[in-house]
């Protein structure tokens, strides 16, 4: 006869009803996918046996199908027949949004994630990632490339892309996170529903959109620094998914002042390039670029100045005007240096060449020039402690609906 505790589990197991609902698990894991029939399967398998083997809670996978026209969806289906812990999930438009967002919302897990079908995400940064929020001690956890200790290999288009949009959102938004785009992420299912119910987004910026309503709600966020390698074979659309995510940061209140810069960015960008084409006839390349950045680099400080950070008056207008000229100086850094590469490339590029290099340059150093404007140059001076101002990003917080912020043991809200 068995031990009292097995006789026990046997009796109880003999009480239930024939056909039982599926058993909650402490992790589910959704993997959304559109048109991916090659990589979903070696993924997914992947996926399952490192929960198999090396997991310590209980966990499920839901493929999430969204939108899929190629031969994904009946993978999915396979796969979730074959394997014990797949399920799988179809809605019929796309969006990795849109299916995050319908999954976690019926999901009965305790933790809700989510990692790019690529597996570009090291598997081993699953454990520290869901423990945190299962042990109650953060709320949401993000896996991160941008801190110490992540391990990144990647070309340099997308890594300049990826720091130039996180210094964006913290000049915008005021964000604390490091990464808001790494495509493996978790939340306490408690605290997702209120911030679900919130989300608009169904595409790309549905990430940084639940980051922001998160730490807007003092939420506690857990970064997990991850070993993550490029999917040379991914087929986002770089330019529309920027767009989105402009639109996104505007909608979340970051667009008024981002509107202005970008509008004297513009204009100073066509008064470069112009400038640029004239000089370029009478000197080099280098010296015309550093000569037009500088005339520009003057008027860009005094319309920003006025037009788009609201300084009047004459005061500072020098130490506005230094600082400016050395936020300038990271745009001829980054202009000179994609010259120089551009040069490399070609031993003798066309005219045409040169301005299409140096205007892509010239817009992604103007991000990196809002974000030291509003930081550095024209960041307005705190006021004392006891003058009982508050900043505009804890109004922020507070005017929150529905979402209440954590109390710490002090009283104070995080």
């Amino acid at each position: 006869m068995g031990s009292p505790e097995r006789v026990l589990d046997q009796h109880v197991c003999d009480l239930r009803p024939p056909v039982a609902p599926a058993a909650a698990v402490q992790v589910e894991i959704v993997v959304p996918v559109r048109d991916e029939e090659r990589d979903l399967g070696p993924s997914v398998r992947r996926l399952h046996e490192y929960l198999r083997e090396r997991f310590p809670f209980t966990a499920r996978i839901t493929i999430a199908d969204n939108g899929s026209t190629d031969a994904t969806w009946s993978v999915a289906l396979a796969l979730a027949g074959e394997l014990d812990l797949v399920r799988a999930v179809r809605l019929d438009q796309p969006g990795r949004g849109r299916a995050l967002r319908s999954v976690w919302s019926a999901s009965d897990a305790e933790v809700l994630a989510y990692m790019d079908v690529d597996l570009s995400t090291d598997l081993n940064a699953l454990l520290p990632l869901v423990a945190p929020l299962l042990s109650g001690h953060s709320d949401v956890a993000i896996g991160t490339r941008l801190a110490p200790g992540a391990r990144v290999t990647r070309g340099p288009r997308r890594e300049v892309i990826s720091r130039c949009y996180n210094l964006l959102l913290h000049a915008t938004l005021r964000v604390r996170f490091s990464d808001a785009q790494c495509g493996f992420k978790a939340i306490r299912a408690d605290r997702a529903r209120p911030l679900l119910a919130r989300t608009q987004d169904p595409g790309w910026f549905f990430d940084t959109e639940l980051l922001v309503l998160a730490e807007r709600a003092g939420l506690r966020i857990h970064e997990v620094p991850v070993d993550w390698t490029d999917d040379a074979d991914s087929r986002v659309d770089l330019v529309t998914t920027a767009l989105a995510d402009l639109r996104g940061i505007v909608r979340l209140g970051g667009g008024g002042q981002l509107a202005r810069f970008l509008g004297v960015g513009l204009a100073c960008t066509a008064a470069y390039v112009l400038l640029y084409l004239v000089l370029r006839g009478a000197m080099a390349a280098e010296a015309a670029n550093a000569l037009s950045l500088l005339v520009t680099a003057v008027a860009n400080t005094a319309v920003n100045r006025r037009f788009t950070f609201g300084v009047r008056g004459r005061r500072h207008a020098v130490r506005h005007q230094v600082r400016g000229l050395l936020a300038f100086g990271a745009g001829l850094l980054l202009t000179s240096a994609a010259l120089a590469w551009l040069h490399t490339v070609s031993a003798r590029p066309g005219r045409g060449a040169e301005v299409i290099v140096l205007a892509g340059a010239n817009l992604l150093a103007t991000i990196l020039r809002f974000a030291l404007y509003r930081i550095w140059v024209f960041r307005a001076r705190t006021a004392p402690p006891g003058s009982g101002t508050s900043s505009p990003a804890a109004a922020t917080t507070l005017a929150q609906p529905g979402i209440q912020p954590s109390i710490q043991p002090n009283g104070s809200a995080r």
